[in-house]
């Protein structure tokens, strides 16, 4: 029986193929890998040998022949194949050891250069281990360390691998030779222009984690990262303490982020439950920021998800210890503040540095049969159009540019009312847009005079713009562009409400 080990990860290999000689294996094997096991006493033959041709330019040439495909390829009950290959002289190769030059670990090194990386893509591993998962029914072929045991284990107990070990590890080729050629493709496009939307799309995602279950207990599920990470991603925070975070806390958690990543200018905390906003303020300092949020919706707060753009401090703490929360995520938190949270032990605190990275890239959603891609919303406004006789006031375009950035990510159709840089109500989800807005002005109370008003889509009607009026508020902001729009101007202007269009609509459905 004959085997060929060539492997960049050396973790285990000298074990491996001291065993593999123990019980009998001829071993042929090329450079380091070759020198490993050579000086661990296992005896080993060049690949060179075999082939009769020297490594070349600059060991881009080792394994690429027919020797070596031959000896892999053949099927072994095809009377024709053994006759071809007993005349060419070619040994079959029964088991093959192979992991692929580390593309992964160059291309995220700072500062590497571009020939560095191009030379750091395999051509001959992904071609014999292709060869030897298409002969899986023959051959044994390994890409793992972590499939050494079960292979030596099935050898020593049979003296051969079992069919459905052969196709596991043939599987295993195909989806790691996948995604290592899908991380060149996407190195390659990002060097010119990031282009995502081409005929066809290919993507790779390194598991950071099983969860217990998805959005309910009878979904499987687990969580994925980009290779390389993003910056003021999730998948970049680090957790300092509590349980591990569930499918909701992350779903919930990436979308405090992406309103939190709104508010660059001042401290702002953002209080979310389901995905949306329920508390969002900005103050002088962290803790008045939550203690305005909490004071917003105290209800829906509760067992929310908080993010925050400054450090968690004590005082802040304090205040958050008082309420069950799922999860808070900050840029960091100080020593006082972590010794007043510990007290809560399944409270997730995650630590995510750049937590305002906002970098324009893409989004998909998977639907049944397909799935969407579009560019990330990370734009605010086309324009700000004052369309009513009376201009809004400058605290007053203060708080509609923040009801703006709230309402932004709400989900559709969505109404938000705010006052002094803090929420007063978020209507979300409602199939038409007068019933959000009837919502906030209940939950708001008083609260709602003198607040401002913005809509994630223009008025079709003037109803929202009658109800805002009857409720005291004095401002509205929205992307305009309706056919009735002037009825709706027409309401604010004989009540003395200032309306601002933006020319974007922020529609967000998922």
């Amino acid at each position: 029986m004959r085997a060929l080990i060539s492997v960049s990860d050396k973790t285990g290999i000298v074990e491996f193929g001291q065993k593999l000689a123990a019980m009998g294996w001829e071993i042929l094997s090329t450079g380091g890998t070759a020198k490993a096991l050579r000086e661990a006493g296992v005896d080993v033959m060049s690949v060179s040998d075999v082939t009769g041709f020297p490594e070349c330019l600059d060991g881009r040439v080792k394994t690429l022949h027919p020797k070596i495909h031959g000896g892999i390829l053949n099927i072994r009950d095809n009377a024709e194949h053994q006759k071809q290959i007993a005349e060419l002289g070619i040994t079959p190769i029964d088991l093959l050891v192979i992991n692929l030059y580390p593309f992964k670990n160059t291309i995220l090194k700072p500062g590497v250069e571009f020939q560095d990386c191009i030379e750091n893509i395999d051509i001959g591993g992904p071609t014999m281990l292709r060869s030897a998962a298409k002969n899986f029914n023959d051959v044994t072929v390994v890409v793992d360390p972590a499939d050494y045991e079960i292979v030596l284990s099935e050898l020593e107990d049979a003296g051969e691998t079992s069919y459905e070990t052969r196709y596991r590890l043939a599987l295993k080729v195909f989806e790691t030779t996948a995604a290592y050629d899908t991380m060149i493709s996407d190195y390659l496009r990002k060097r010119i222009d990031g282009e995502v939307l081409k005929d066809t799309v290919t993507m790779t995602y390194e598991k950071v984690q099983d969860l217990r279950y998805g959005e309910n207990p009878h979904q499987r599920a687990a969580f994925y990262k980009e290779i390389g990470g993003v910056k003021g991603a999730l998948t970049e925070a680090v957790q300092l303490q509590g349980k591990e975070l569930s499918y909701n806390n992350i779903n919930d958690t990436n979308g405090a982020l992406e309103i939190l990543k709104e508010y660059t200018e001042e401290p702002t905390i953002v209080a979310v439950k389901h995905a949306n906003p329920c508390g969002v303020a900005s103050a002088s300092s962290i803790a008045e920021a939550y203690k305005k949020a909490y004071e917003a919706d105290p209800t829906s707060i509760f067992g929310g998800i908080i993010a925050s753009n400054g450090v968690i401090d004590a005082d802040t703490a304090k205040q958050m210890v008082e309420i069950f929360l799922e999860v808070i995520v900050a840029p960091d938190f100080t020593e006082e503040a972590l010794d007043i949270l510990k007290v809560k032990e399944n409270l997730r605190l995650l630590k995510l540095e750049d937590i305002l990275a906002n970098e324009a890239g893409w989004e998909m959603k998977k639907v049944m049969g397909g799935m969407l891609v579009q560019e990330r919303d990370t734009k605010l406004y086309e324009k700000l159009e004052v369309v009513t006789d009376r201009a809004p006031t400058d605290k007053e375009m203060e708080d509609l540019l923040f009801a703006w950035k709230a309402v932004k990510n709400t989900k559709s159709n969505a109404i938000t009312l705010a006052k002094d840089k803090c929420l007063v109500a978020n209507g979300p989800g409602q199939v038409n847009r007068i019933w959000p807005l009837e919502s906030c002005i209940e939950h708001g109370g008083d609260r709602v005079k003198g607040a401002v008003l913005a809509s994630d889509a223009f008025f079709p009607f003037d109803d929202c713009a009658t109800a805002a009026a009857k409720a005291g508020i004095t401002a509205i902001i929205q992307p305009g562009g309706a056919v009735r729009d002037a009825d709706s101007i027409k309401v604010c202007n004989d009540n003395g409400i200032a309306m601002v269009f933006t020319g974007m609509r922020h529609f967000k459905h998922s």
